[in-house]
């Protein structure tokens, strides 16, 4: 088969097999041959216990080598590789795997007892980290023939309430978006990723470390996130790859500035929106700028930032290399600048829906796939996001963007974060509600003053009704605001106002 039909074949065979592709918390360094030769003895022994071409391995481990290895074995292998947040209770692994009708459930040695009930119960064969060091020396099978259209990971998008959604993404989208993002980023076999995501999610199992491959770069390997380790590991790397909370945290540490980040010149973040006053404070630090690019699950990367490009609140860059974007409007007609849901197409978008024909046709349209989000797309084609089309709040029969109304709570001094949502109202239908979390918890909160201050940048009506003051925002473990457990909270707000 040829290594360019198969994102992990083209992407190891694109380097040079001496060169240091993984540093270890040890400082051990792992060459790209040396990995190579791991990952496939690995899937020399998922072969040999009758994994093939297009069976859906579940992965559910710890970060590690080993575990990001395997993921690449399953991949060149030509099988499906499904990985599990290794914070799902048993119910979610097992509701999962029985939707993807795993073949195989791979766990840590230490968690057999948990997870074989759960693998009989689903009839997949368990196998455990590390696999026996005597099979990974067999010599390789053949490389399955595998074509670009090919899936090589499934993706769920709606976590386990209802019936999930499976997101098959293929060999072409992944090794699309990396070859696609070492370009814009500039990056090369000098550069150092700083890697502290976990590897359950795209993000950190695809995105970055096959970015980093695609560039002949390396992966320092942390073994998950801690701001001092974090900041420590920053000396030897000159990039950075995370969600907003870990820039968050870090800039919580008084230490952390321009002394302290070595030959650090890239930050890039995802998978959450950037709140314009953490990037400001971030440059102001450093003297390095956080760039954004955006993708979905569905979609892979679509856009991205440039280095040297200033952080604009919602502004996610442009599309990538034979990618294209348009909005559909609320008439349903499509433009290519303006306001309206986000659609895009090219060899970033998905192969489908895992067994669900019915979602992925109404998520496809002519060939576009409809994201969800709501962007404005200007004059020289940059992407600005406003908001998820489901979260627009329809206050008086005016729209109001949630993203707007955080990025404008944001700016205040004492606000730290903020997520906007609707709920019902008598009079207004909806009204617009904001849950703030502030930069001291010790500090007078007053909902007017606030109030006051945002009408100075926003119209009357995208005000919020109410403003609350918490704790700490709920969120997912990437960082990711959830606005279900506010929304429903505060779900009566306004109809026990009136009682």
């Amino acid at each position: 088969m040829s290594g360019g039909n198969n994102v992990i074949a083209s992407l190891y065979e694109s380097r040079p097999g001496q060169g240091v592709l993984f540093t270890l918390p040890s400082g051990d360094g792992v060459t790209t041959d040396q990995a190579l030769r791991r990952l496939k003895g690995m899937a020399r022994f998922l072969s040999d216990q009758g994994v093939k071409t297009g069976d859906r391995v579940s992965v559910r481990l710890e970060k590690s080598l080993d575990a990001v290895l395997l993921a690449h074995a399953v991949m060149w292998l030509g099988a499906i590789v499904h990985p599990l947040n290794t914070a799902y209770t048993d119910h979610e692994v097992t509701l999962l795997l029985e939707d993807a009708k795993s073949k195989v459930l791979v766990c840590d040695n230490s968690e057999v007892d948990r997870f074989r009930p759960i693998a009989d119960k689903v009839a997949a064969e368990l196998l455990t980290l590390p696999f026996p060091e005597g099979a990974l020396i067999k010599p390789p099978r053949t490389e399955a023939p595998t074509n670009a259209k090919s899936p090589a990971a499934l993706l769920y998008t709606s976590g386990t309430t209802g019936k999930p959604k499976g997101a098959l993404i293929s060999h072409e989208n992944l090794l699309h978006s990396a070859t696609s993002l070492a370009g814009i980023w500039r990056l090369s076999s000098s550069d150092t990723l700083l890697h502290l995501l976990p590897v359950y999610h795209a993000h950190g199992l695809l995105t970055s470390i096959n970015t980093m491959l695609a560039s002949g770069g390396s992966v320092l390997l942390l073994p998950g996130f801690d701001v001092r380790e974090t900041i420590a590991a920053t000396q030897a790397c000159s990039v950075v790859m995370a969600v907003p909370t870990h820039y968050s945290r870090i800039l919580d540490e008084p230490s952390f500035g321009r002394d302290t980040i070595g030959r650090l010149r890239l930050a890039i973040s995802g998978s959450a929106p950037l709140p314009l006053g953490l990037a400001a404070e971030f440059k102001e630090r450093t003297g390095v700028s956080i760039i954004e690019r955006y993708g979905s699950t569905e979609a892979a990367i679509v856009t991205a930032l440039p280095p040297g490009e200033d952080s604009r609140a919602g502004w996610v860059g442009w599309p990538l290399p034979d990618v294209d974007v348009q909005v559909r409007d609320s008439s349903g007609h499509t433009h290519k600048h303006g306001v309206g849901v986000l659609e895009t197409r090219g060899p970033n978008v998905f192969v489908g829906y895992w067994n669900n024909e019915k979602a992925t046709s109404a998520a496809t349209r002519d060939g576009w796939f409809d994201t969800g989000d709501v962007a404005e797309i200007d004059d020289q084609g940059c992407v600005k996001l406003l908001g998820r089309e489901k979260e627009i709040v329809i206050t008086g029969g005016l729209n109001v963007y949630p993203a707007e109304i955080e990025s404008a709570l944001r700016q205040l001094r004492e606000v730290k974060d903020a997520a906007v949502f609707g709920v019902p109202h008598p009079d207004f239908g909806e009204a617009v509600v904001a849950a703030v979390e502030l930069k001291d918890p010790t500090s007078a909160f007053d909902q007017k003053l606030m109030q006051s201050a945002l009408r100075t940048t926003l119209a009357s009506y995208k005000i919020p009704k109410s403003i609350l003051a918490t704790q700490a925002l709920p969120r997912n473990s990437m960082g990711k605001l959830l606005k279900g457990p506010l929304r429903e909270a505060h779900w009566e707000i306004f109809v026990k106002q009136q009682q």
